[in-house]
């Protein structure tokens, strides 16, 4: 992955320097640079915070986005807030952009809910456990969009588009292709962004395709494209292309965000099974927050006292994150069946009763089934 490559667009080379695109321009304020900076050195403190809980117990499980950040942060950031995100279960950066409490998300990992936040309330839908099954999910709503007349307006700053999230190995799933089929045809305003991090779990990524993935796009009949997932000012360029264009009416595009998984599939996975360390270290000199900090130092927009104020707001963040976490009250067995619809039915009534009487049945259990 070089600069030189033409197939990939890069506006940061890992060395920090700007650099320019022909087709991909991006003006950003000083302070825009900075808090780009922030965001990533944030949600890695999160993922490691996280990452440590589940080391201690605390969670069932993570799945850490440690060397992603630029790839989320950037796409996240050139959202709209009318804007839908459809996401996996690795996407922290993206929810993060959209307004979600971490806290929430560690709620769904540490087993107390099935997702604690609204996703109307963030325009950022629960965490998608089944491969792919979300990019159906996005198209179909996408194809909502459309039918509402809320594409290719006369006030574009009031159109809609969803960008929905994927992984490599989730190309080779039968849901991806039918979504690429069905939003193409429908011309549904959707952004297609797979974070190419070189393995579904265990399996490489030349399990998965011959082609580079972006390329993929064009036997559907939309653009596709291959942006530096680790440079994010150029993740932030090329999406909010790509987006723009979704709500002005000209249809899907494959965003493939070339990337790489510092850290283990999740928790559960140990990846010194299947690639080697040199391979690791050598994707360390990419890594996207150095990437961005030496950006910073060469342009004189940041000095220490500003890296200084960073460090302690994650360390707060990590500390406060922490807190919350250990003090989540446990959840009542009987809550499963609280919104399994928005107005009940007869037979959840009769299922959660019967529930309800088999837990009372146990000599310990107080009253009501709240072990």
């Amino acid at each position: 992955m070089s600069g030189g490559d033409p197939r990939l667009v890069q506006l940061l080379t890992p060395e920090g320097e700007r650099v320019e695109h022909p087709d991909y321009h991006l003006q950003l304020t000083d302070q825009d640079y900075r808090d780009l900076y922030r965001d990533m050195e944030l949600i890695r403190r999160v993922d490691f915070e996280a990452t440590a809980l589940q080391r201690q117990g605390e969670l069932g499980i993570w799945a850490s986005l440690l060397g992603q950040e630029a790839a989320q942060i950037g796409s996240g950031r050139a959202l709209r807030p009318q804007d839908m995100a459809f996401p996996t279960y690795r996407e922290h950066g993206v929810a993060w952009c959209r307004g979600v409490d971490p806290v929430r998300i560690l709620g769904t990992f540490r087993g107390n809910d099935q997702g604690g936040w609204d996703p109307a309330d963030h325009n950022f839908q629960l965490y998608t456990i089944v491969i792919g099954a979300q990019t159906l999910h996005a198209t179909g709503y996408a194809m909502g969009i459309a039918k509402d007349g809320r594409v290719g307006g006369d006030d574009p700053a009031k159109d809609e588009a969803a960008i929905v999230y994927f992984g490599d190995g989730a190309t080779s799933q039968g849901d991806v292709n039918e979504a690429f089929i069905w939003s193409s045809v429908f011309t549904a305003p959707v952004v297609f962004f797979c974070q190419n991090n070189q393995y579904a779990i265990s399996e490489p990524l030349e399990r998965q395709t011959r082609v580079p993935l972006y390329q993929r796009a064009s036997g559907f009949g939309f653009p596709g494209v291959r942006v530096d997932g680790n440079d994010v000012l150029a993740t932030y360029a090329v999406t909010q292309d790509a987006l723009n264009k979704a709500r002005g009416g000209e249809g899907p595009s494959l965003i493939e965000a070339y990337t790489y998984r510092m850290g283990a599939h999740t928790t559960n996975d140990d990846p010194t099974k299947y690639r080697i360390a040199s391979e690791v270290e050598s994707w360390k000199l990419k890594d996207p927050i150095a990437r961005m900090k030496s950006f910073l130092i060469r342009q004189q927009v940041a000095d220490n006292d500003y890296f200084d104020s960073v460090k302690a707001d994650a360390d707060a963040l990590a500390a406060k994150l922490r807190a919350d976490c250990l003090s989540m009250p446990e959840p009542a067995p009987d809550s499963i069946f609280d919104h399994v619809y928005p107005h009940g039915s007869p037979e959840l009534d009769a299922q959660r009763a019967t529930f309800t009487r088999y837990l009372d049945s146990f000599a310990d259990a107080p009253a009501g089934g709240h072990r």
